[in-house]
């Protein structure tokens, strides 16, 4: 099955095709097609990567690479594209967060007239939260901080007009600000009908940071002087696995109104893993392996929080996850595919 280069792609997305610092490629990589990894702009998902490329590489023999990009543009290309700019693989779908999109791609992936589409291969992992936070200090207080509380009454997103000034944007006095997400993530644009939906326009301003360490590194900076934020995010983050954050009630999730206004909670999301549909034919045994791949919210917290105590990188994320979980991983593969992984993490 062939697939070519979609347009949106080229010229846009970098292809970085190389083995992990922790292991060299097996001899017979060169001998199979390439198993490009999306490069997704968070942490986890990057960690994800690493273990599961680690394990292609190292363990199937596949050569393997990443591209760089955000949420639209990489599952444009998943569904659309094969050859160096495009991916194979998507580790952490989020897809309720791009809902129309996800469905375009599921459908062309059962239709045996196109070349075009993607296989959704279960979850990575279960339980993932999403929704708009505050401290708990800001509420609650903290007595053990000194911390008065700043808002007893906010519980909700409905109580926000009320409290404007308290998270009062620096750069627009008049208004309050909300940290939402990054330009290009289908979240932010689900902050904005959100807002919309809220009449939350007239009071606050959306502030949309340029990265995601700069979203988390607001929420940090606020909480370490115990002031006031107000933002969206999402677990299994390091933030929300460190910081006491409060998760402000919206109306329960109903289907109907979130394909319309959005003015409900974010419905309860199962990251799934993702493939296009040529790979079950062209790396069987890759696609086997990550159907069986599945963690939990807590290791991803617990990686997450390697990493910034640590102040380690994706790879060193991996292989910290690959020493730790060897019981867990070593179920996802045959022995001797285990055993030659295991040997090359020495």
């Amino acid at each position: 099955m062939k697939r070519t280069v979609c347009g949106i792609c080229v010229g846009i997305l970098v292809l970085a095709v190389f083995g992990l610092p922790f292991g060299t490629a097996s001899a017979s990589a060169a001998d199979k097609t390439t198993i490009v990894f999306g490069d997704y702009g968070w942490d986890s998902v990057q960690v994800h990567n690493r273990i599961a490329a680690f394990i292609v590489e190292e363990g199937l023999g596949y050569p393997v690479g990443y591209v760089q990009g955000e949420t639209i543009m990489l599952n444009t290309a998943l569904i659309q594209a094969k050859g160096g700019q495009a991916p194979d693989v998507n580790m952490e779908s989020w897809e309720e967060n791009w809902q129309d999109l996800y469905d375009e791609g599921l459908a062309k992936g059962k239709d045996p007239d196109t070349d075009e589409g993607f296989v959704n291969l279960g979850p990575n992992f279960p339980n993932s939260v999403q929704g708009w936070y505050v401290p708990r200090y800001v509420v609650e207080g903290d007595e053990e901080r000194g911390i008065q509380p700043m808002a007893p009454d906010l519980e909700s997103v409905f109580d926000l007009p009320r409290y404007w000034e308290l998270f009062r944007d620096p750069e627009d006095p008049d208004k309050g600000r909300f940290y939402s997400c990054l330009p290009g993530w289908g979240c932010a644009e689900v902050n904005k009908l959100k807002f919309e939906a809220y009449n939350l326009s007239e009071f606050y301003n959306i502030m949309q940071p340029g990265s995601g360490p700069a979203l988390a590194g607001s929420m940090v900076t606020a909480y370490k002087r115990g002031k006031p934020w107000l933002g969206y995010y999402w677990e299994p983050t390091w933030v929300l696995g460190k910081l006491d954050m409060l998760k402000l009630e919206e109306p329960e999730f109903d289907k109907e109104v979130w394909e319309t206004t959005k003015a409900c909670e974010y419905p309860a999301v199962k990251c799934d893993i993702l493939v296009h549909k040529s790979l079950p034919e062209e790396a069987p045994d890759v696609v086997a392996f990550l159907e069986n791949y599945e963690t939990t919210l807590a290791i991803n917290n617990r990686f997450l929080a390697y990493m910034q105590d640590n102040k380690a990188s994706t790879e060193e994320a991996a292989a910290w996850f690959l020493k730790t979980y060897e019981d867990l991983w070593t179920g996802w593969v045959p022995e001797d595919v285990a055993a030659r992984v295991k040997a090359a993490m020495k």
